[in-house]
């Protein structure tokens, strides 16, 4: 089942968030031209 979730709830006006999966982190982050990029 999916679940939408709005970007901004997400970053609360911030440009990155940690996300940590299978204790691993990665940096998603919203570039100068509003893209999303997911890096580890």
């Amino acid at each position: 089942m999916e679940k939408n979730i709005n970007s901004k709830e997400i970053f609360k006006g911030k440009n990155t968030v940690v996300i940590v999966h299978d204790g691993q982190e990665y940096y998603l982050r919203i570039t100068k031209s509003n893209k999303l990029i997911l890096t580890k």
